[in-house]
């Protein structure tokens, strides 16, 4: 077999939302000036990081351009934790 003939396998669910989650992390970690190690799925923006409404907007921002999926102010707000969000991102995406 050459290296032209191997076939990549389909993205799964799991791989979409991994990538999804890096992509969310990636994006808080940025507005906040951390790296995304700091930003696990238990973390809780307002308690572990004081983040204020203008930085979330910020982060309902990028993660709108970047995901192409509308986000409303309310969904982000509602969100416990980093985990909740990505989950309710990764709902809205499936949705499209």
């Amino acid at each position: 077999m050459t290296d032209t003939a191997v076939q990549q396998a389909p993205t799964t669910g799991t791989e979409m939302g991994h990538d999804l989650a890096d992509t969310v992390r990636a994006t808080i970690a940025e507005v906040l000036g951390t790296t995304p190690d700091a930003i696990t799925d238990s973390t809780d923006l307002e308690a572990d990081h004081g983040i204020d409404s203008l930085e979330l907007m910020a982060i309902g921002a990028q993660l709108e351009r970047a995901l192409g999926v509308q986000i409303a102010p309310e969904d982000l707000v509602q969100a416990d934790n980093v985990g909740h969000a990505i989950a309710l991102l990764t709902e809205r995406k499936a949705d499209q």
